[in-house]
């Protein structure tokens, strides 16, 4: 199916709906929630998905499980998706909060697949065969380390999103504890306990997660380093493989 509202097919006794939708250059999906588990893949370009818990940001190529009834916004920049909508029965092992990963060769051809299959597959056959495959490829999918999560406490957590709108690696914890009236150590300690992150790795990682758009959009390496506040673009590249796994080209695609 394609550019079907899910509302329109819901309730097509089915496991598994497959709708593609294509949006425009900039699109923002306002927070809504879904009765089904979602397996949110997109074919081009990126996504920012934010719950109440935290952002991920997901490049081309990649998906986000976002569990069923679970409120979500989406921030879409060049994106044609490729959803799964999943009856909650069918994915007893689906995870309770959203999560990114990677999307091998084989479920993105099955996908690509299912999407061209009528809304009321046989239960039998070929089609059928290829929903089960398709469920468990995504019961094996490999998380990826792309989400940015959201201390609950207000004042802290209004900081967080000021910064990952405009990071700068070398913002310094200082900063932060005289905003809040805080000692450093208290910033350390209250930041560890509400994200499960240390602050420098929090920081890390919100300044690689802000650059998977820029290099999605074709910005040079060395551009999206000198943005982040990084002394080189050697220095850049390095902090991102570590946390990613693959350098900035993997993920960079020229204009």
């Amino acid at each position: 199916m394609r550019n079907v509202p899910l509302g329109d097919v819901d309730g097509v006794p089915r496991a598994v709906l497959a709708i593609s939708t294509d949006y425009p250059p900039n699109q923002v999906l306002p927070r809504h929630r879904h009765r089904r588990a979602q397996f949110l893949y997109g074919a081009t370009g990126s996504m920012l998905v934010e719950t109440a818990d935290g952002t991920w940001t997901v490049p081309t190529r990649r998906a986000v499980l976002i569990p069923p009834e679970t409120d979500h916004g989406v921030v879409l920049t060049n994106v044609t998706t490729r959803s799964l909508y999943l009856e909650p029965s069918a994915v007893p092992w689906f995870p309770r909060r959203c999560r990114a990963v990677d999307v091998s060769p084989l479920l993105r051809e099955l996908v690509r697949e299912a999407v061209g299959m009528p809304v009321e597959y046989p239960r039998r056959g070929r089609d059928a065969a290829l929903i089960s495959l398709l469920l468990h490829e995504i019961s094996r999918c490999v998380p990826l380390p792309l989400e940015l999560p959201w201390p609950s406490d207000e004042r802290l957590r209004a900081l967080c999103k000021s910064f990952s709108d405009s990071p700068d690696v070398h913002d310094p914890p200082s900063r932060w504890a005289r905003e809040l009236h805080l000692s450093e150590r208290t910033l350390h300690r209250l930041f560890r306990a509400e994200t499960g992150l240390s602050f420098a790795r929090w920081r890390e990682r919100a300044c690689v997660l802000h650059a998977l758009p820029l290099l999605a959009a074709g910005y040079p390496v060395a551009t999206v380093a000198a943005r982040l506040g990084y002394g080189s673009p050697a220095a850049f590249s390095t902090r991102f493989t570590r946390l990613l796994g693959s350098p900035p080209r993997d993920y960079h695609e020229p204009g």
